[in-house]
């Protein structure tokens, strides 16, 4: 062979060989805007999902009562809801791992649809408490968690989770404030017909737009141990056993009880606020709008912002020693003033702690898994409404509002003691 034809034959491997990186520049460049796109489809949804479901529970109230339903019937209906919810939040996770977050978003929003379709003909109490059977999959706000801990990185977590309070806040604002237009002026099942609409907008929003590649290739996680592919989804021994990964059963046992004595006073709020603040309900109306907007600003911006300068581990201590501090403002309130300014480490503290734990949780399972595990975090809110208004009953009869303050401080105070002392492993990293 020549010179001239080997130099040729170089000269053409070389172009080939820069054709392809820049194929695969362009490949690597269009799969992370398919993420970013896909993210915020995520963020879109859990919007609009939460927005319909605050849009409901404030016409709720009213609805039942129009039906002869008294308040203790009332909070039959809500604890129906809450055990539901709590049911069906491992079960939908380990669904998301089996069949992908398309397919579970896409139950997620039929199943909202299912609901608001029964709350729209509940003529009766016994259709009513129907109504509550689809919110077994009813769960936006995990299936848009799983989205995005699927495709990001475990250092970008952190942030892309906490930007979901936004979503919560807007659901807050614009749901509550949307359930009480359309209710007053149009009538009382007018709510549930929007929510039926926007549930069918939703689910086709899903399937045409959220991707069927689950995991980003940065994610080496092993697998070999993952429970999402053997076992049925209604699997209880599967899903516990995730339980037994290093680190998981601490952070979730710190996850459950730093926030349940504020659980409890938040159950008890819409009694509290009249009986200890005594306001009236538009000025519940705007306490709620003042919550919306913290938790937009707090878990929306500043949140993220922490993950950038500190590892999780001190930001868990953080929130916790946090949560100790809002359990002795809470004790010494009077007037609800106090308990706006209060208001402000609280949404941090419940913000941060929400953000932190789950993000720690799902990087401390196999990646096939993370569903799950969500679904195991999601639980955590309908098990506080499901004994809530017991435990919380009895504390407010019993001992006064100060007492939701006092078991705040001292539970948490524990608990940071046990975080200082303990070794559990944690993974250090930061967003970038």
């Amino acid at each position: 062979m020549s010179t001239m034809d080997a130099k040729a034959i170089s000269g053409g491997e070389e172009e080939a060989s820069g054709m392809r990186s820049k194929t695969l520049g362009e490949s690597g460049r269009l799969g992370e805007i398919n993420r970013k796109q896909a993210i915020r489809i995520a963020y879109l949804i859990a919007t609009l999902e939460l927005t319909f479901l605050f849009m409901q529970f404030g016409v709720m109230p009213y609805l039942a009562k129009s039906l002869g339903l008294d308040s203790v019937g009332f909070g039959y209906l809500q604890t129906t809801f809450g055990v539901f919810q709590l049911v069906g939040g491992p079960i939908f996770g380990r669904f998301a791992d089996q069949f992908g977050t398309r397919a579970a978003l896409v139950l997620s929003c039929a199943s909202g649809s299912a609901f608001f379709l029964l709350v729209s003909i509940s003529t009766s109490i016994p259709l009513l408490f129907l109504s509550r059977l689809p919110s077994v999959f009813m769960h936006g706000l995990p299936g848009a968690q799983k989205v995005i801990t699927d495709l990001t990185t475990p250092s970008q977590r952190a942030d892309a989770l906490g930007k979901l309070g936004l979503c919560f806040g807007i659901g807050i604002i614009i749901g509550s404030a949307l359930g009480g237009v359309l209710s007053t002026k149009f009538g009382i099942f007018v709510p549930a017909y929007v929510g039926l609409v926007g549930n069918l907008i939703n689910t086709m929003i899903a399937m045409f737009w959220i991707p069927l590649p689950a995991k980003p290739k940065s994610d080496h996680r092993a697998t070999e141990h993952g429970t999402s592919q053997s076992g049925s989804v209604f699997s209880i021994r599967q899903i516990l056993h995730l339980m037994k990964f290093p680190g998981v059963m601490e952070v979730f046992i710190i996850k459950v009880f730093a926030g349940l004595p504020t659980g409890l006073f938040l159950i008890m709020f819409s009694i509290i606020s009249v009986d200890f603040f005594g306001l009236e309900a538009l000025e519940s109306g705007y306490l709620m709008s003042y919550f919306g907007v913290l938790q937009m600003v707090v878990q929306g911006l500043l949140v993220g912002k922490l993950t950038n300068y500190c590892t999780e581990r001190t930001l868990l201590r953080l929130s916790v020693f946090i949560f100790a501090g809002v359990g002795l403002g809470m004790a010494l309130m009077r007037t609800v003033w106090h308990y706006c300014i209060v208001a402000v480490p609280l949404v941090f503290a419940f913000s941060m702690l929400a953000t932190i734990t789950d993000s720690i949780l799902t990087r401390s399972v196999p990646a096939s898994d993370t569903g799950t595990m969500l679904g195991i975090c999601a639980s955590v809110q309908p098990l506080t409404r499901t004994v809530g208004p017991t435990i919380g009953g009895v504390l407010y009869k019993q001992f006064g509002v100060s007492s939701f303050g006092y078991l705040q401080l001292i539970v948490n105070i524990g608990l940071f003691v046990y975080l200082i002392r303990s070794k559990i492993p944690l993974t250090e990293t930061k967003s970038q």
